[in-house]
């Protein structure tokens, strides 16, 4: 049995593997509760990604005899990175895109993470990473509107509200998420400028707000990053 860590900035997300099948997954796990469900289910190995908790405190916490394979930017992946600056590329970025290209092969993806911010990147139907954009989140949003004005509000993310809000509330609102309807829909439609047949794949907590107002077909697979955590995982395993 494998499990793959996602440990976020608040949250961690956690995955349970049967060689490639997703047995079960969690999310929205504070760090105790993350080394608590690993230590009461012990696996054969891990694999671990973190933006803000260093493996190596992973493993003092986890205080166990188990292999733990720390997502640096020097491990090997299933994907090739057609990035110029590798060294500084997220490992969410990169898992996500090895889970896509993973679950379809020889398509040509977009893959948006809806995170604290939204990347958008492209996986060709070679395999390669070959970049994208990082935006703001949405609640980075709200936040931004709020901290750097003296008297808008913080307001938290919703469904995608009426267009024309007739409140300050609702035009922050709608100026958020309306706002990030928009992009979503508007890089989608650049990036089929390259390759009109491209499937869109898209991940992370917020995509819930956005999934039935998308007007591009979209394929949704919340679990997509600890998908290809495993694969990755699986591929060192192989290389071994």
């Amino acid at each position: 049995m494998n499990v793959a860590v996602d440990s976020g900035n608040t949250y961690s997300k956690i995955g349970w593997f049967d060689e490639d099948k997703l047995i079960s997954y969690q999310t929205r796990l504070i760090w105790p509760d993350l080394i608590r469900e690993i230590q009461n289910n012990l696996p054969d190995q891990i694999i671990y990604s973190s933006v803000n908790k260093p493996a190596e405190e992973f493993r003092e916490a986890l205080g166990l005899a188990i292999p733990v394979l720390d997502l640096s930017a020097d491990i090997p992946v299933p994907i090739k990175k057609e990035y110029k600056t590798p060294q500084t590329l997220g490992a969410d970025r990169v898992a996500a895109a090895a889970g896509a290209n993973w679950l379809f092969p020889e398509k040509d993806l977009v893959v948006i993470d809806m995170g604290t911010c939204i990347t958008y990147d492209l996986v060709d139907r070679t395999g390669a990473f070959q970049g994208g954009l990082i935006t703001p989140g949405v609640k980075m949003r709200f936040a931004a509107l709020h901290s750097f004005t003296k008297r808008l509000p913080l307001f938290e993310p919703v469904a995608v509200p009426d267009f024309i809000g007739k409140s300050t509330k609702e035009a922050i609102e709608s100026g958020v998420m309306n706002g990030v309807l928009a992009e979503m829909e508007g890089i989608i439609e650049r990036y089929r400028h390259i390759s009109p047949s491209l499937r869109v794949v898209v991940c992370g907590g917020d995509i819930p707000f956005f999934e039935s107002s998308l007007k591009p077909a979209i394929f949704v697979v919340p679990e997509l990053v600890l998908i290809g955590l495993n694969r990755i995982l699986r591929y060192n395993v192989a290389l071994q």
